[in-house]
């Protein structure tokens, strides 16, 4: 009998970032530790749970899965879906009804960071700079005196989206609604946020045995105009890891994160992007299932730590096993 965990890796999904979740799935397969783990990678498609090696459907009524003459029962879910239904808590919440434990934070954490302007008015109150910026919401009419108050140019982009999709810069006054109209494509709420120029930094950040880890900050050069789609996934952006930035201002940005962290009350890996302009390194948002292919930011940042992507994986399932009330 094996006494290994038996861990869902949840992937898929119907949404832009589909193919993103389903390499971060393949690193998170790959890297979690065999002896320790017994690793079923489960595809979203449509409505349906499905294995991704045999096809087998997974019983929505406790989440249980035919596979191989067997009933397997999930000791742990390691959610790798990026977007809905997991990035924004509705996954969580059912999960929560089983009574099934899962990695990362639970569903008030995630809705309020999915939801990037929600997340930007709940830091407001913990003195956190961040860009000036407007949110629409679909079949209601636009306030576009507010949005002239922000200048040019300005970013247009999905309140409640990851990866840059529908995201876009605007610099001309007539191309506004164009880029509006774009990003209603992928959600039904739109950020129009004041531009800051200056450089762009990520910095990851998760729990180990009780204690948050702030992991080294990433400077990013997109060779975009931003750091969108293709600068992030296509190779199209330069990443230092370390980034070039001072003892003083890596504290200034690592203790952001952390106070982020802990305000949103996350949990598994998280990661804040931020822009510096001067000396003052301004929020820009969440993202709490960032991604985890090889060549992401968070991976880059855990091998500059001297971990191996299994010791972050490990740290992740064992802070998953304690919240969750559940020896080792």
């Amino acid at each position: 009998m094996s006494h290994k965990l038996k861990v869902a890796i949840v992937t898929g999904g119907n949404v832009a970032e589909r193919g993103v979740s389903l390499k971060s799935a393949e690193t998170v397969r790959k890297h979690l530790d065999d002896n320790k783990y017994e690793k079923y990678v489960i595809e979203l498609n449509g409505t349906e749970f499905t294995e991704q090696s045999t096809g087998a459907q997974v019983d929505l009524n406790d989440f249980s899965l035919p596979f191989k003459g067997e009933t397997i029962k999930f000791d742990l879910v390691y959610q790798m879906l990026h977007g809905h239904p997991a990035e924004d808590g509705c996954l969580q919440g059912y999960f929560e009804v089983l009574g099934i434990p899962y990695t990362g934070c639970d569903t008030l954490s995630s809705a309020i960071t999915f939801n990037k302007q929600a997340c930007k008015d709940f830091l407001r109150t913990h003195n956190i700079p961040m860009a000036p910026s407007v949110v629409l919401r679909k079949a209601q009419s636009i306030n576009w005196e507010e949005i002239k108050q922000l200048g040019l140019p300005v970013f247009v982009k999905p309140n409640k989206n990851g990866s840059s999709y529908g995201a876009s810069k605007v610099s001309e006054a007539e191309k506004m609604e164009e880029a509006i109209a774009h990003a209603f494509q992928y959600d039904d709420e739109v950020v129009v946020e004041g531009f800051l120029k200056g450089v762009e930094y990520s910095n990851g950040v998760l729990r180990k045995d009780g204690e948050i880890v702030v992991l080294p900050i990433t400077e990013i050069i997109p060779l975009n105009e931003f750091f969108d789609f293709k600068a992030k996934y296509e190779n199209q952006s330069q990443e230092i890891t370390p980034a070039r930035l001072t003892e003083e201002e890596t504290q200034r940005c690592q203790g952001y994160t952390r106070l982020i962290y802990q305000a949103l009350g996350c949990r598994g890996i998280g990661r804040f992007d931020y822009i510096k302009v001067g000396d003052t390194f301004y929020f820009l948002e969440a993202n709490t299932i960032p991604g985890m292919s090889e060549n992401s930011i968070v991976p880059q940042q855990t091998r500059a730590f001297g971990w191996t992507i299994t010791e972050l994986l490990d740290a992740v399932v064992n802070e998953t096993l304690a919240h969750f009330g559940i020896a080792k």
